[in-house]
């Protein structure tokens, strides 16, 4: 009788560590900042969908919007010999990673799921150091958006502008009627973000490739940058006292709740307004910040695969590059997220008007060679640049030093980080 029970419970046994190896085939770690609401149910997609062929996930959240808190995090994990499996990180730092021979060579996936055709050539070659690809991106991001509650503009009397002078006269008028103008966060890289709008919209496209991407001093120390110092001067009288040190999200919050007018705030804001059950067009109103509405700022997020030894991790790896540029994951990821899908050709049924308007202007912009990548939010320059043009904006705005003195420290700063 023993004999009897005892094959049905080994072949019992069997199953079990068969299923659960199978199960945890292989573990990712991943490094990321995504914590917001919004952010938080987009990163839970593609957890899920890993999850769901077998490997185990682990979190490694770094709660800051701009990513500078996790990145001095991943610096340290790397120095000590113990990265994390992947980890968010975008632009030119790409390249930095590249050159400390630390990253995993993805061509086989990028060749398998058709990497080079999928991607706009923009964003594939940021994923690519030495021609071989090293990063996966997730998503394209436009910066120069403003959000608007209609409600107060309405009750204010205010009409929503276009333009500075435009918003200036609806600034007044909101103040007036017991509003907050602008929902403000005073981090050093949500000024930077607002900023670099304003260069865009004062100096131009070109003014912009010259100023925050080539870094050029003779630009930056100019008459046209004095201009854009001036208006982020003038947009600090209507923001409110509490605004030094507030999160990127919590301002966000106070346009949802009727407190403030708007924000200048790349297009992740919109997963703010979806996670409250907000409608488009009808509780809130995206437009390009003013004076942009021809230019696209773009943010591309991307996670870096750094080579690691274990093999269950390599197959965990490998499956997460592959599952983030699969439609399933593009599509729900950037409904949530507020982005839109890097991968090209995708269907547009599930995106929603600012989505839809958001990838035809990607595409316009990109023939009118007016597609930019951020500074501010790391796709431009090298990070010594740009901390140092994060260091002069701040200290410009949280002080009362002049515009023409703004300029020349720009220039300066940035040309003792070269």
């Amino acid at each position: 009788m023993k004999a009897k029970l005892f094959k049905p419970i080994l072949m019992v046994s069997v199953f079990i560590f068969l299923f659960t190896f199978h199960a945890v085939a292989g573990e990712v770690e991943v490094l990321h900042w995504w914590t917001s609401g919004g952010e938080a149910r987009s990163v839970a997609v593609l957890k899920d969908l890993l999850e769901k062929e077998g490997h185990a996930w682990k979190d490694f959240a770094v709660a800051g919007g701009g990513g500078d808190t996790a990145m001095t995090v991943l610096r340290s994990r790397a120095v000590s010999g113990n990265p994390p499996t992947a980890a968010q990180v975008k632009g030119p730092q790409i390249q930095q990673w590249g050159d400390e021979g630390v990253l995993t060579n993805l061509d086989d996936v990028a060749r398998a799921n058709n990497w080079d055709t999928l991607l706009p050539k923009v964003v594939a070659d940021v994923m690519k150091y030495k021609g071989h690809y090293v990063a996966v991106p997730v998503n394209v991001h436009r910066i120069n958006w403003m959000w608007v509650n209609p409600d107060v503009f309405r009750k204010s009397g205010a009409k929503i502008p276009t333009t500075w002078e435009e918003f200036d006269a609806a600034a007044q008028k909101i103040q007036k009627a017991g509003f907050i103008p602008v929902a403000f966060g005073g981090q050093a890289w949500q000024e930077a973000t607002v900023f670099e709008s304003i260069v865009v919209g004062v100096g131009g496209p070109e003014f912009y490739q010259k100023t925050l991407v080539e870094a050029d001093p003779k630009f930056l120390n100019s008459p046209t940058m004095v201009e854009c110092f001036k208006v982020l001067r003038n947009i600090k009288k209507y923001t409110d006292k509490n605004a030094p040190g507030r999160d990127w999200n919590l301002a966000t919050a106070m346009v949802i709740q009727g407190k403030a007018a708007m924000q200048f705030m790349g297009d992740w804001a919109k997963g703010e307004f979806t996670a409250a059950g907000k409608t488009p067009g009808v509780d809130y109103v995206a437009m390009p910040v003013p004076n942009t509405s021809e230019s696209f700022l773009f943010n591309v997020d991307s996670f870096i695969m750094f080579d690691v030894k274990d093999k269950g991790a390599k197959q965990a790896q490998k499956a997460m590059a592959r599952l983030i540029l699969e439609p399933k994951f593009q599509e729900v990821f950037n409904v949530n997220k507020g982005s839109i899908p890097c991968r090209l050709g995708m269907s547009r049924k599930a995106f929603d008007d600012i989505a839809l308007r958001c990838m035809n202007d990607f595409i316009a912009s990109a023939d009118m060679n007016a597609l930019l990548p951020s500074m501010a939010h790391e796709m431009a320059v090298f990070p010594a640049i740009r901390g140092a043009m994060l260091d002069t904006v701040t200290s410009f705005y949280n002080s009362d030093m002049s515009a023409e003195k703004g300029a020349k420290n720009l220039a300066s700063a940035v040309k003792g980080a070269m």
